[in-house]
Formats: structure tokens, C-alpha cells, sequence
């Protein structure tokens, strides 16, 4: 099935790109659950952190004194602090739209990471540097991690800005970078060498098949995870159509 354009006309015009992203993941696990070998699991994982906010009257009156026990067992007022700053931020936890695979036999160890990206991921500089920071910080911990960018409404490319943020380029990408595509990561460490990144980057054009993906589950052993079928079979259950020329 070609990829579609889920975020404009005339994909977009009967079904939002949120009910793709959550079924998405699903369909990769049912892919997967023929693929992993005996003593591993994979498991979807979606957490849409920006659609939750505080509830501002709840903490919003921090003024008021407040009583506590006293050493004598009494009872003392407190007077709350003046804080010696107050800005306003965006502390925003960001959506997540993941596939987590563990080793079930050493007490369910993440082992590889499948992040499909979401628009919030990468509409603000903010919202880049925490999804390049994750990945990073997965990588860090030896797991491999795949990122999925089916995004076209943003034009930023995560894969280049985690590169920018380990002080590396990819000299094979054109630039500006493909807003589409699919990258697999992992970190290995040769015998008497710094630890290494790889990287299998796979562009994708709009109107073509998904690529396949290596993914690592330790080193000597990856699978090899078709994003073709479960992209499919998410369109087909939403019936979401190739749209007919007119």
C-alpha cells in the first residue's frame, strides 16, 4: 500500500491522524509477535502527555500559612517562602507513540525502542530537544531505538537534530534533510575502541511502500521488522483508502 498523507486533504478531511497513531503501534506488536524470538516481548505504548493539564485552582493559592507540629509537640504556624524566582514555562510532558520490545528472561530488559512520531514531538524547539534527549538517553543505555516520521504538516527532521546534538552529521542526507523517513539506531562498543553509533536511514516518499527495519536486540542478534504490513492493515480496520484521483 502506498504511504498517504495523513495530516492534509483529502486523507485528513475523514480521518484524523490521532486515531492512525494509536492503532499503529498495535499493528506493529501483532507483526512482531511472529518475528521475536523465543524470551522476548513487545508490548505499544501511547501517552498523549499534551492533552493533560493541571488544574491551576488546585495550586494556585500557595500563600496561605499553613500548621505543623512543633518540636514540643504543639502546634507552629508556617509562612510559605517567596520563591527567589518565578517564570513561566512549559514543563509539558510529550506525546508518545512507542513500541517497546524486552528481553523477558532477564527480568524484561528494554532492549529496542520503536518511536513513531508525532506532530507535538516536533512543532517547537522545546518539544525537539526532549524527543533528541529520550532517544539519547536510550541509546546511552545500550537500547536500540527506531524513529518513524510520518509527519508532514512539520518540516524538522529528528534524526539530524540528535546527530546535531551527539556533534555529528550525516553526510548522506541532502539538504534540507527528508521530512519522511525511518531510521534504525544503536551504540556498540569494539574491544579497545570509544562506543560507535550506527544508523540504517531510510527515506520515504509519499505514494511508495514503508521500508524494513533491523532492529537489535543484542549484539550478533536483530530482526529484520517490515513496516509495510501493519501500516496497511491500521488502514485497513480505519478504512482508510488510497484516495481516488479525480
Amino acid at each position: 500500500m502506498p504511504l498517504l498523507d495523513h495530516f492534509h486533504s483529502p486523507v485528513n478531511d475523514r480521518h484524523h491522524w490521532p486515531e492512525f497513531h494509536g492503532q499503529w503501534p498495535g499493528e506493529i506488536v501483532r507483526t512482531l509477535f511472529d518475528i521475536l524470538p523465543p524470551g522476548y516481548q513487545a508490548g505499544p505504548r501511547v501517552y498523549l502527555g499534551s492533552s493533560f493539564e493541571v488544574d491551576v485552582g488546585t495550586v494556585e493559592d500557595d500563600e496561605t500559612n499553613w500548621d505543623a507540629a512543633d518540636s514540643n509537640g504543639g502546634t507552629a504556624t508556617l509562612t510559605a517562602l517567596a520563591p527567589t524566582l518565578t517564570i513561566q514555562t512549559d514543563l509539558a510532558e510529550m506525546d508518545e507513540y512507542e513500541i517497546r520490545i524486552y528481553d523477558a528472561e532477564r527480568e524484561r530488559r528494554l532492549v529496542a525502542a520503536i518511536e513513531i512520531v508525532s506532530p507535538s514531538n516536533k512543532d517547537r524547539p522545546e518539544s525537539r530537544d526532549r524527543f533528541v534527549n529520550k532517544v539519547a538517553s536510550l541509546l546511552t543505555q545500550g537500547v536500540c531505538v527506531s524513529i518513524v516520521d510520518l509527519v508532514t504538516e512539520r518540516e524538522a527532521n529528528l534524526y539530524t537534530e540528535l546527530l546535531a546534538h551527539l556533534g555529528h552529521t550525516d553526510p548522506r542526507l541532502s539538504e534540507p534533510p527528508p521530512m519522511l523517513y525511518a531510521v534504525t539506531l544503536r551504540t556498540r562498543k569494539p574491544p579497545k575502541s570509544r562506543k560507535l553509533l550506527d544508523a540504517w536511514f531510510y527515506p520515504m516518499t509519499l505514494g511508495e511502500t514503508l521500508p524494513t527495519l533491523p532492529i537489535w536486540l543484542k549484539p550478533g542478534l536483530r530482526i529484520m521488522l517490515p513496516l509495510e504490513p501493519s501500516y496497511r492493515e491500521t488502514c485497513r480496520l480505519l478504512r482508510i483508502v488510497v484516495p481516488t484521483p479525480v
